[in-house]
């Protein structure tokens, strides 16, 4: 079986048999095309090398994040070649990309209020639950009325981990008011008889925040979760808990987060931070 012909087995069991969006496939799919044009197979003892260096010369000039990316997609490809194909491959160039990591930018505590203020007895609990429990768009969309139990929330989260979340007084009056408006149904929020997507939770969310002149996203409000709460006081491991983190050292990134807004404001209020007029 040639090449092109491996890749698109490979598309077609990330479709089919792993069940990814179409979306999602393409990802794949730019990479491991441009990856057919610009590489070199060669036969060694070991098996096959698919050396992948023509293809990181052609690609230099992009973002370290966009090449990231490509080199990802394709070492899933080799993967399944070695793994569902019972392939003797080995994979030569794809040295990791170190990609800076950027802050989270959490969204300020009066703009919350202020949108959830305007919005409707539904979307105020959508924003309720995204805000005061830190969940995932994926994790919301998700959300069955069984989970739910008196004081606490039980989180399917990534990798099938659980975690239990407590609901805060006011989120919970949200949700038993929302409850009784709406008693029926398996999902917490739901259209027709199926469950809302993360795509339909997310767009009424963007549009919520649009409508006050403010570009915010669901992830936004999980970020702004964590950095509220541990510039109120809050232990990191808490809080590293509270997210459903595997490792604390990803919860890291917030405390970097209170840092530099530490040193913003100490600049500006300081006499010896402020620059000369």
């Amino acid at each position: 079986m040639s090449l092109p012909e491996l890749v698109d087995d490979f598309l077609d069991y990330l479709f089919q048999i792993r069940g990814y969006s179409e979306t999602t496939v393409e990802t794949y799919e730019l990479p491991l095309r441009q990856m057919l044009i610009h590489h070199r197979l060669r036969k060694e003892k070991e098996g096959i090398v698919l050396d992948i260096m023509p293809l990181r010369r052609e690609i230099a000039a992009n973002q370290r994040r966009t090449v990231a990316k490509k080199l990802s997609a394709i070492r899933s490809f080799v993967r399944y070649l070695q793994e569902q194909k019972e392939m003797a491959i080995v994979l030569e160039g794809d040295d990791s990309v170190k990609v800076p990591r950027t802050l989270p930018k959490p969204i300020d505590e009066g703009y919350i209020r202020e949108v959830m203020e305007a919005a409707d007895p539904t979307e105020r609990l959508m924003l309720a639950l995204l805000y005061g429990l830190g969940l995932r768009i994926s994790e919301l969309a998700s959300l069955r009325r069984e989970q739910i139990r008196g004081e606490w929330i039980t989180i399917h989260g990534k990798g099938g981990k659980s975690r239990q979340l407590p609901i805060p007084p006011k989120v919970k009056k949200l949700l038993e008011a929302y409850l009784s408006l709406h008693p029926g149904g398996e999902y917490l929020f739901e259209k027709g008889n199926a469950p809302m997507s993360a795509a339909q939770l997310r767009y009424r969310v963007q549009k919520l925040f649009r409508s006050r002149g403010i570009k915010a996203t669901p992830h936004q409000l999980r970020h702004s979760f964590a950095t509220h709460l541990l510039e109120h006081g809050a232990r990191i491991s808490d809080v590293s808990e509270l997210l459903g983190h595997s490792s604390m050292a990803t919860t890291q990134i917030y405390t970097k987060l209170g840092s530099a807004q530490k040193y913003k404001e100490y600049m500006k209020a300081h006499p010896l931070g402020k620059k000369k007029d």
